[in-house]
């Protein structure tokens, strides 16, 4: 089983932490989008021999295409490619493009999942943001995507922003549950280069939040959506008994996927592959037949740090037994972190499964990192 990733490179304007690639000039996107098609059937052979469980359209924002230009790409993965019956195609959206109308022509073309980037009901954090949407069309596209039978739906929030006390917090999160939401992705904001928000930092304009204060949060998430039977199964990530995004969690236990449109990053196990972050030269280069990508062939240890620093952030933890046998070597050579981590209690050893200690969560990347192959 494998999965397709389509980055579809355009935004209305560009949010203050975002540095994604995209851009807010939309004149090559019809072009974009048939060399989309094109790379998709350049490269099928990269999943040769799989079937594709999931279709995920990220950015950017998706849901600024239309519905023909959406379908176009569809209909080349089911003509290209080996599809499972029971795909999950999911589109991310802003609330500001789905309106009822577009909503029911999603549904009726095949995408059922539908990722929404709500990030906050309070005006003055969107305004902040510089979100395109406001909190009645946020609430008003959730009571659509449900009145239309969506059942699969994320939403996105933001963290640690300045700004977002605690109380505010909570109520973002109740308007979510009460919506009764399966999914929702809560992220720490971060302070990226190439950003406005980081231009705002560095000439002091923002003052961003305490680790502290964070850290609070990020726990705080945690209580509240457990305590209304959300499962906390990745860092970022909360979900309702069997309502996980399957295409994301492909992705955290190391399965095959395949990357296409600009920016895009492919796996085959046992090579990365990434696409250019250009939107002329990607086109450029597709009309005169060649791939604007590199690979990287991926050492033990380049595959041993990945499945750590993945696997980590998750509710499944890492496998000893895999470790003992695909990374006997650079294991063994780690054993002693490890065992320091197992007696300090930041990892657990429950059965076959090593996995870190609730408490330590906010540090997964840290403690993966400490057991890193340099």
């Amino acid at each position: 089983m494998a999965g397709i990733y389509i980055h579809i490179p355009y935004c209305k304007q560009a949010c203050v932490y975002c540095d994604f690639h995209f851009s807010t000039t939309h004149k090559n996107k019809a072009s974009l989008i048939q060399c989309i098609n094109k790379e998709l059937k350049m490269r099928k052979t990269v999943l040769v021999g799989e079937i594709i469980e999931t279709i995920y359209f990220g950015g950017g924002t998706p849901s600024i295409c239309s519905i023909s230009e959406l379908r176009s790409i569809i209909d080349t993965i089911y003509n290209e490619f080996s599809v499972s019956e029971t795909v999950e195609i999911t589109l991310e959206a802003n609330p500001d493009d789905l309106s009822t109308e577009k909503l029911s022509e999603l549904k009726s073309k095949g995408v059922h999942r539908l990722s929404i980037g709500i990030q906050s009901f309070f005006e003055d954090d969107l305004k902040w943001m510089h979100r395109a949407h406001t909190s009645s069309e946020a609430k008003r596209c959730l009571n659509d995507a449900i009145a239309l039978g969506f059942a699969e739906i994320n939403a996105d929030l933001i963290f640690a922003s300045p700004g977002l006390t605690d109380e505010k917090l909570i109520q973002n999160l109740t308007i979510l549950t009460d919506f009764g939401i399966p999914h929702l992705s809560c992220y720490n904001l971060t302070i990226e280069e190439r950003t406005q928000l980081h231009h705002q930092v560095k000439t002091q304009q923002i003052t961003p939040i305490s680790d502290e204060t964070a850290i609070r949060q990020f726990y705080l998430i945690r209580e509240f959506l457990q305590s209304k039977g959300y499962e906390h199964y990745e860092i970022s990530n909360y979900a309702k008994p069997g309502a996980y995004s399957r295409h994301n969690t492909a992705y955290w236990q190391g399965k095959k996927y395949l990357g296409v449109g600009p920016s895009a990053h492919s796996y085959d196990g046992n090579t990365r592959s990434w696409n250019i972050r250009n939107n002329e030269n990607y086109i450029k280069q597709l009309i005169k037949d060649e791939w604007p990508g590199e690979v990287e062939i991926l050492t033990p240890g380049n595959r041993y740090n990945e499945y750590l620093l993945t696997g980590l952030r998750t509710q499944w933890g890492i496998q000893l037994t895999i470790l003992e046998s695909e990374f006997s070597n650079e294991y063994q050579s780690q054993k002693t972190i490890f065992e320091l981590y197992l007696k300090d209690q930041k990892l657990l050893l429950r059965g076959n499964q090593l996995v870190i200690n609730p408490d330590y969560l906010i540090m997964a990347d840290s403690i993966a990192s400490e057991l890193f192959i340099i």
